[in-house]
């Protein structure tokens, strides 16, 4: 009897293990990504600009007002790249258009895939951080032992709020490298 309690008390405990496996599961995809995007919407963290080129010809300068731009460049642990902004901070009049160049070098000794993924902070300025061309908009390959400077063209709306003095514009880059060869072996 000692025996077959002792069982039952076990099965009972793997039975509330699993539910609370299962129960930490669904926390995690369910309820943690709006948390996080509420967090971040809540403290102007991880602003998420468009993937899309925005047209400047409307654009009217406000010389009497400058903004400070901040350019911060960064790789996923996985990709062997080296990446970094050629300019790591400008002063800008909203509506002027500028350029500036991020330079990665690929000291592997074979072509690597990567794209860049940007975010603005604070994350009420996103909105109003325009770019008309951007390395982000696609993937770059770069082959082994080889660099490049990669253009971004930009502007700053000038509806910016006045609050807003600086903007942090930050990329995050990815080796794609295996899921762009799964996409091109899928097309052919």
């Amino acid at each position: 009897m000692d025996e077959q309690h002792t069982q039952q008390s076990n099965q009972r405990m793997v039975i509330k293990l699993l539910l609370i496996v299962v129960g930490m599961f669904i926390f995690a995809v369910g309820v943690l990504p709006p948390m996080y995007d509420a967090i971040c919407d809540f403290t102007g963290l991880n602003g998420k600009t468009s993937n899309e080129a925005a047209d400047a010809k409307d654009a009217v300068v406000q010389e009497d007002r400058e903004v400070t731009i901040q350019f911060l460049a960064d790789t996923d642990p996985a990709m062997v790249w080296d990446f970094k902004p050629n300019t790591f901070s400008i002063k800008v009049n909203p509506g002027q258009i500028h350029k500036v160049d991020f330079h990665v070098r690929n000291p592997a000794s074979h072509l690597i895939v990567g794209q860049a993924i940007p975010s603005v902070a604070p994350a009420n300025a996103t909105p109003y951080f325009k770019k008309t061309e951007c390395f982000c908009f696609h993937s770059q390959e770069l082959e082994g032992g080889t660099e490049m400077d990669m253009p971004l063209i930009f502007y700053v709306d000038p509806g910016l709020p006045k609050s807003v003095r600086t903007i942090t514009l930050s990329y995050q880059l990815y080796d794609i490298t295996a899921k762009s060869e799964k996409a091109a072996l899928a097309a052919n």
